[in-house]
């Protein structure tokens, strides 16, 4: 909507839609069970109004509420949408490519994508249940891949600012972010060497969809005295091995056929 003085205000409605949303972004670090006021203080609301938006969300099955306690956790709605666009996105294909890298690697193998500023990881040995699965960008290899190879929209490493140091070894720099993201497509892996934590060395490559960016990025990770520098070059053929084969069956069914038979 314009108003006469050109300024474009979002449509009625849309900002009680975007802090419905906002409430249920509380949930993301996967912590205990939040109360009205929890999420009031969160997001910069009073608590009547956090109290109303839950409430909302509760009778529409996106949260729940803990009839002792008050306090509310993401709802069965939720569960049953994160469960379709899992299977939409095809990653229960994933699970045992993941699980055949882990094995052969001794390696943590995970897979990942964009949400944002964060890596969300969506399968792999790091998805448990008292784990949460997002992770900075710019600390982590994950985050490097889909920095280096960005879908359309997407925003470059100038967009992530502030970057927080996590280690001394954190680049937190927005130009020596972006040289960084030069080697890494030079080279076709990210490396995270103590970067988000000390004592973790993690491998990434792209997974790449036909236009040539990052659907996703999957990565091994696991000690610098298992990932060695002698060993890199085979945990990173090793990877890319995997990436070749999720490329395929990640695919929606459309797209696996080549524009010849689409067009017939």
């Amino acid at each position: 909507m314009t108003t006469e003085a050109g300024i474009v205000r979002p449509p009625a409605g849309a900002q009680a839609v975007r802090r419905a949303l906002d409430v249920l972004h509380c949930f993301h670090d996967n912590g205990p069970d939040l109360s009205a006021s929890d999420l009031a203080r969160r997001l910069g609301l009073s608590t009547s109004t956090a109290h109303r938006l839950a409430r909302t969300l509760l009778g529409a099955g996106f949260l729940e509420q803990d009839a002792r306690t008050a306090r509310y956790r993401l709802g069965p709605a939720m569960t049953e949408l994160g469960r379709l666009s899992y299977h939409q996105r095809g990653l229960h294909l994933a699970a045992p490519e993941l699980s055949d890298l882990a094995e052969r690697t001794g390696a943590t193998a995970d897979l990942a994508l964009r949400s944002g500023p964060h890596v969300v990881i969506v399968a792999g040995g790091s998805v448990t249940p008292k784990v949460g699965l997002r992770r900075p960008l710019h600390s982590t290899a994950l985050g490097k891949v889909l920095l280096a190879w960005p879908r359309a929209g997407e925003g470059g490493p100038r967009s992530l600012t502030p970057l927080y140091a996590f280690t001394e070894r954190t680049i937190v720099e927005p130009p020596a972010l972006t040289a960084e993201l030069a080697r890494v497509r030079e080279a076709g892996y990210a490396l995270n060497d103590g970067e988000s934590a000390l004592g973790v060395r993690t491998v990434a490559v792209p997974v790449l969809e036909r236009a040539g960016h990052a659907r996703f990025a999957l990565a091994v990770r696991a000690t610098p005295e298992l990932i060695t520098d002698a060993r890199l070059d085979w945990y990173v053929a090793q990877a890319r091995s995997c990436a070749r084969a999720l490329e395929v069956l990640l695919l929606a069914p459309a797209e696996r056929l080549d524009p010849g038979e689409r067009a017939g």
